[in-house]
């Protein structure tokens, strides 16, 4: 056994001094057990104790292992230490990431990382088997299939959670405010994100929702907005939602907010070695888009998101409305080890435009509004107005009669309704009407040509 030991350490000793780090301290190193080495020096017993555990798994661990799996599952833990977001990638991973950024992949629709033991959702995707199901944001996944997942690492637990399109899957979750544990029931699917999608809300307001950004969103963000200003008049007001956006490609981040400012710096990156450095600038040669916006953004908006709304609030481009966002301001570098494998490792720390860093803190809205139940008091439509009684006065201002009953309370109805069932967009929505109303001219508020003296 001592011999093995020797042996083992020996050749571990020539991984460690081939390795990049080892090259930098080649001739420093010496053979000594001081409790603190000097920057830059192998911590010699350190090594020893890696050699003396690997050895004691091959040998008494109770069932064979062998040593590419003890070796990969070394660097698992040793990048896991680091921070929730490093990783080594095996060929299934790099694949689903891969997969993930084009907008493509199977599974629930489901974004995790891993808190305490457990898997923590950031954020279910638009219009997925997650989604559907109700899992929210802050949603901690206990069991999966009646399993504890306790002491998986995050790419063990994934892997339970995927399978063949159509099979069924039960997570059992625990969420705040809910007394017990609870089971969620879900089909598997082939997951297609739409990364960007618009609508009307009103005449002349109109909405954006980026629901992650992958290689083609700053492209369809173009399309989107197109498509918005050919079907409207005058675009009074946008609202941009990147709530539960975990996230995605930096290139497209930088990209939705060149979109919206004509010059200036949109990010910047700094980090330990001098290629971590980067900045990232507006293009100055192509006009950007001026319509008055509120990005919305909440607990479930990380990483790329972040960079948007930290951009468009220090250029005060835009009003950010919602709750801080999940304060994921790290970059993560893919480097390959093999065309088999690589390690995704955390190189960076994003900051915004004034120098604001987002990891950890997030971004604060400029208002804050919490997502609430809204329930008008007066909610019958039994209301009577002067216009609903008989023979009542024409309005006597030229411009004729029309039916303003009917169509006011359909107007009141759809206001309800989105009141009722997203009161931060509404939010979002008077806010943009509000700032409408404020830059009118004051003529066109009051007519003094039409007033009786």
């Amino acid at each position: 056994m001592p011999h093995i030991v020797r042996h083992t350490l020996s050749a571990l000793l020539i991984v460690f001094l081939a390795s990049p780090l080892a090259a930098l301290a080649e001739g420093q190193a010496s053979d000594t057990d001081s409790p603190t080495e000097p920057q830059g020096q192998l911590p010699l017993q350190a090594l020893r104790n890696f050699a003396d555990v690997f050895n004691q798994i091959r040998l008494s661990y109770v069932e064979e292992v062998d040593d590419k799996t003890l070796l990969e599952n070394a660097i698992r833990g040793m990048l896991s230490g680091l921070d929730p977001h490093s990783d080594y990638l095996d060929a299934s991973s790099f694949e689903d990431l891969q997969n993930h950024t084009t907008g493509e992949f199977g599974g629930l629709g489901i974004e995790v990382g891993m808190e305490n033991g457990f898997i923590k959702v950031i954020t279910p995707i638009d219009d997925t088997p997650a989604e559907r199901a109700g899992i929210q944001t802050g949603d901690l996944i206990i069991q999966i299939d009646n399993k504890p997942i306790k002491g998986l690492n995050l790419q063990e637990s994934v892997t339970l959670m995927r399978g063949p399109a159509g099979s069924k899957i039960v997570l059992t979750i625990l969420r705040n405010g809910v007394s017990a544990p609870f089971e969620v029931q879900l089909k598997r699917d082939v997951i297609t994100v739409a990364s960007v999608r618009s609508e009307v809300l009103e005449p002349g307001y109109g909405y954006i929702r980026i629901s992650q950004f992958q290689s083609r969103t700053g492209e369809d963000l173009k399309k989107e907005l197109a498509k918005l200003k050919a079907g409207a008049k005058d675009l009074n007001g946008l609202v941009l939602d990147l709530r539960n956006n975990p996230g995605g490609l930096l290139q497209a981040s930088v990209q939705v907010v060149d979109e919206f400012i004509n010059e200036g710096m949109i990010v910047y990156t700094q980090g330990r070695l001098p290629n971590a450095y980067s900045r990232f600038m507006a293009n100055a040669q192509k006009p950007a888009d001026e319509t008055p916006m509120v990005v919305l953004i909440n607990g479930g908006s990380a990483s790329a998101s972040e960079i948007v709304a930290g951009a468009l609030q220090d250029h005060r481009r835009a009003v950010i409305m919602g709750t801080r966002s999940f304060g994921k301001g790290s970059v993560q570098t893919v480097l390959p080890l093999s065309e088999e494998s690589a390690i995704k490792l955390t190189t960076a720390r994003y900051f915004t435009p004034s120098g604001r860093s987002i990891q950890a803190q997030g971004i604060e809205p400029d208002i804050i509004v919490e997502r609430a139940r809204v329930e008008a008091l007066t909610g019958s439509g039994m209301e009577i107005t002067e216009a609903d009684l008989a023979g009542h006065l024409g309005r006597g201002d030229g411009n004729g009669e029309e039916s303003t009953s009917v169509s006011r309370k359909a107007e009141k109805s759809k206001r309800e309704n989105l009141a009722a069932n997203d009161n931060q967009l509404y939010e979002a929505l008077n806010l943009l009407k509000g700032l409408k109303i404020m830059s009118m001219p004051k003529t066109a508020l009051l007519n003094t040509d039409t007033v009786t003296q």
